[in-house]
């Protein structure tokens, strides 16, 4: 059971404007994780819509989808610990001041240089902002904290899938209604921020802190070597669903509609969602096993359901595959970070985000290369979903394989092979238990 947060009040002026209380700030942070991750998949069933008006290849399409997620990366290898400095609620307020930007250039985009803009400014501000909001949930509560920081992002991400397929197809504007209904969402999480308890005591360091750390220590080598392959497929994964395969399902359907794309989306980060949030309290090196089974079954059967143009097929298949998504990724995380140090978790993380994001946003751009200069859209998906799963056999073998002398995060507490303080280390074996 989590304590009550305190808040530090030193102006007499502070005690008597209003501000939300604990809850509502919970709550609207967490809606902060949705949103922004809303608006990063609500361009993708807008790619056909775009490659129609303005002629691009799907290299371009790519392109679009891979700078984002590494402006993502840059921002949070940078800024993603700003917020321990000088506050939660200016990092908060400085993202969606420029995702309220990114919206207005996305409606107002004529062309692909305002869309690669718009894109890059979106991904800064997600970058800026998880970290500041995923710390923001934690200050005010532990428990909800971990796991809303564990599914909001994935229900952000089918929310904005599916919500934007539906403005596309069924209402006018589909290149502007999305945005600008999401620039009112900003806005109007940028009023609940400002009135904010502030929940995070300044501390000296903020420059210093915008250099970017890397760094493995020595108990969690092992397991991120075994995990790597799980990382690189789930993300791989998701970088195809975000590029890609919205072209991919209208041709195995045979239909012109917006609405499959964001579809297809949905049905990868719904399941994966509902997968975090139902494997939560199982053992992390299970959790990452059922995850990368379940992720080589799933693109298999999308494979096939693809070959024999089946859409009931496909769509099965891409859930099975969200909840390798879902678990192969959760299961990594929990499996890996509960064996650093606090000082040493930084670093981590960073490496992690690294390979993650590299593995989203690089392989998409190559995909969209060979989708126009190698055999075409459906024989670049079936070459695509095989490395994944291949990915997902090595990882099975590196689980299968027994280690001497592995660090586990069970471990951590039982034979202290982890040095750090007791209380440190039953911190760390809560978090992996959760």
């Amino acid at each position: 059971m989590s304590l009550p947060p305190t808040f530090p009040v030193t102006d007499p002026f502070v005690r008597r404007t209003w501000r939300l209380g604990s809850g509502a700030a919970f709550y609207l942070q967490a809606s902060i994780v949705v949103a922004f991750l809303a608006a990063s998949s609500a361009p993708t069933p807008l790619y056909a819509v775009y490659q129609g008006e303005w002629g691009f290849s799907p290299i371009t399409t790519t392109m679009v989808f891979g700078i984002y997620a590494l402006a993502v990366l840059a921002a949070l290898l940078t800024v993603g610990s700003l917020s321990d400095h000088i506050g939660r609620r200016p990092v908060l307020l400085g993202a969606i001041v420029l995702q309220v930007v990114a919206m207005v250039v996305m409606t107002t985009a004529g062309g692909v240089p305002e869309l690669m803009i718009a894109r890059v400014v979106q991904g800064l501000s997600t970058g800026a902002a998880v970290g500041a909001v995923g710390a923001g949930m934690l200050d005010l509560d532990n428990v909800k904290g971990t796991i809303a920081n564990a599914i909001a992002p994935m229900t952000g991400t089918a929310t904005g899938a599916l919500a934007s397929g539906l403005l596309v197809q069924f209402l006018p504007a589909p290149t502007h209604l999305v945005y600008l209904t999401l620039l009112a969402v900003f806005i109007l999480q940028g009023i609940g921020v400002a009135l904010m308890r502030e929940t995070s005591t300044p501390k000296p360091g903020a420059l210093a802190s915008l250099r970017p750390r890397f760094g493995v220590p020595k108990a969690a080598r092992g397991p991120l070597l075994v995990a790597a392959p799980v990382l690189v497929a789930v993300w791989a994964l998701a970088g195809l669903y975000g590029s890609v395969i919205p072209a991919v399902i209208r041709s195995v359907v045979g239909s012109d509609s917006l609405l499959l794309g964001g579809l297809a989306l949905f049905a990868l980060a719904g399941s994966g969602a509902v997968s975090v949030l139902l494997l939560r309290k199982a053992a992390p090196g299970r959790v990452m096993l059922l995850g990368t089974v379940a992720l080589i079954v799933g693109v298999g059967l999308t494979l096939l359901a693809v070959d024999h143009n089946s859409a009931t097929g496909f769509f099965i298949g891409t859930v099975i595959a969200g909840v390798g998504f879902g678990g192969g990724f959760q299961g990594a995380i929990r499996t890996i970070v509960p064996l650093a140090a606090p000082h040493e978790r930084s670093g981590l993380l960073s490496t992690i985000y690294v390979l993650s994001y590299l593995a989203m946003g690089l392989p998409a751009v190559i995909g969209g290369f060979l989708v126009v200069h190698g055999g075409g859209l459906l024989p670049t998906t079936r070459e695509y979903g095989i490395a994944v799963m291949a990915l997902g056999a090595l990882a099975l073998l590196g689980l299968a394989i027994p280690r001497r002398g592995t660090v586990t995060a069970e471990s951590v507490v039982v034979s202290g092979s982890v040095p750090a303080p007791p209380k440190v280390a039953v911190r760390e074996a809560e978090y992996a238990r959760r």
